[in-house]
């Protein structure tokens, strides 16, 4: 068992290209049929300013590699904005 707690401390990198991904910031669960979908990671600043917007990142479960003691390895060619995955998911949902 793990604790979402320490699935927070890990550092989450992509396999594809080395890079370091950040932390996760939370978890995308499917409560209807008790799953996790998909991690989401900090994205960058979108806009300059006080307002600016920042898009998280999106990896889904099927793209983790490894869950190690230190780190989380997923591969992630392309990872989806937040908003692009919540519609694609949505749509999803609605076919079930």
């Amino acid at each position: 068992m793990i604790k979402i707690s320490e699935l927070r401390a890990r550092d989450v990198v992509n396999i594809l290209d080395g890079k370091r991904l950040g932390n996760i910031i939370d978890i995308d669960l499917d409560l209807h049929n008790g799953r996790v979908v998909a991690l989401i990671l900090p994205g960058r600043q979108k806009g300059m300013g006080f307002f600016s917007k920042k898009e998280d990142v999106i990896v889904p479960w099927e793209k983790i590699v490894r869950i190690g003691r230190d780190v989380i390895l997923v591969e992630a060619p392309g990872a989806l904005e937040m908003s692009e995955y919540r519609r694609n998911f949505l749509l999803d949902e609605e076919h079930l």
